[in-house]
């Protein structure tokens, strides 16, 4: 299932490269970097997803607990990362592997042309044999521009990247059917075909003091990552070996195979990196058009929600008010109010231009 892959996203959590205080594990780090070095050198194209920034921030400050005020978890990511950039080139430039850093946050994800500037950045160090080492900018990001954990991030980045297959690396050996730290008699899955509300019931508890995902938020990664067309496997950091018998394709792990028809790069970036500028309401006819893959057409509009521009990525809501799918809208919200309800041949009347006769094309749509 997994010899196709040539293109690889490795997701490190912080618990796999810092101690129990959060000081960072070199040892350990330079093992990762070896086996990633190494899948390298036999060909393999690998994007590295890092967290441990804030821990590295906190283990250098001696600091005892993560922060729960913003600026000062900042603070220790900006303290931090310079110290986790630094020991990657280190350990990197031993095994002839040259990196470059990416520093990431949710709008260079929902803003269209700054996503394609950072694919093509990718796409060119990849391309080059550089190592593309991605992290969000925690130093700077505020709540409503951040992606909010690195599991989500990765499965992001196998969107950007077209990856293959996106490996995630924790501190647990892959996915129970329980909790194993609670019950003895939970049982490792080696495959999940289909993610479902058993399997995020399977999924609960927190993870460490120095991390911010557990594995519900690994989960959500490879549900997205699934429905990209790109398996993931979850596997134990402890041996960092796991890495390179994952992308060979040696059963270690929790696989989660890949849904048979994948998205289009466009539609997983509206789907997952978009942030939404308002809403458009409809009725129950737009709704049944929708779904028999029409466009949105003016006459099915009701009404609108928050002020937007032509080209804002928007949600659509039935009318009942439920979330059905997201949008570019080819209106403002302003001209939206004046021609809802109205046919499309009235457009160019009402409002004195038409940009198109449909308010969201079904080629710009994904349900939800």
């Amino acid at each position: 299932m997994l010899e196709q892959k040539k293109r690889v996203v490795i997701k490190i959590g912080t618990s796999s490269l810092t101690y129990e205080d959060g000081r960072l594990n070199l040892p350990k780090i330079e093992k990762i970097t070896t086996v990633i070095a190494e899948m390298m050198h036999k060909g393999y194209e690998i994007v590295l997803v890092t967290s441990g920034a804030v821990g590295a921030g906190m283990g250098i400050t001696n600091t005892q607990k993560r922060p729960k005020s913003i600026t000062e978890r900042q603070a220790l990511a900006s303290i931090g990362q310079v110290e986790l950039i630094q020991l990657y080139q280190q350990f990197f430039k031993k095994k002839e592997i040259l990196i470059g850093q990416l520093l990431l946050t949710k709008a260079d994800f929902s803003e269209r042309s700054r996503y394609l500037n950072a694919r093509t950045v990718c796409q060119t160090l990849i391309k080059e044999h550089v190592l593309p080492i991605i992290n969000e900018n925690d130093s700077i990001v505020a709540n409503e521009i951040k992606v909010g954990d690195n599991d989500t991030l990765s499965a992001l980045v196998t969107g950007l990247v077209d990856a293959d297959l996106l490996i995630i690396v924790s501190d647990i050996d892959g996915l129970y059917d329980k909790n194993p730290a609670k019950d003895p008699n939970a049982t490792l899955l080696e495959k999940v075909t289909t993610i479902d509300a058993s399997v995020f019931a399977m999924a609960s508890g927190e993870g460490s003091i120095f991390g911010t995902g557990g594995m519900y938020t690994k989960i959500i990664a490879a549900d997205m990552a699934t429905k990209n067309g790109t398996n993931v496997v979850i596997i134990n950091g402890e041996t960092p070996a796991n890495i390179a018998y994952a992308i060979e394709g040696q059963t270690v792990g929790t696989l989660f195979l890949k849904k048979d028809k994948k998205m289009s790069a466009r539609k997983y970036w509206l789907a997952y990196g978009t942030t939404d500028s308002g809403a458009i309401i409809i009725d129950g006819g737009a709704e049944v058009a929708l779904k028999s893959m029409k466009s949105l057409l003016p006459i099915g509009v009701i009404a609108t929600s928050g002020n937007f521009e032509q080209g804002a990525v928007i949600t659509i809501l039935n009318s009942e008010q439920k979330r059905i799918a997201k949008g570019i809208t080819n209106y403002s919200s302003t001209d939206i109010e004046h021609i809802k309800q109205k046919h499309s041949d009235e457009i160019e009347a009402i409002l004195g231009h038409t940009y198109d006769d449909v308010i969201v094309h079904i080629n710009n749509l994904i349900f939800l």
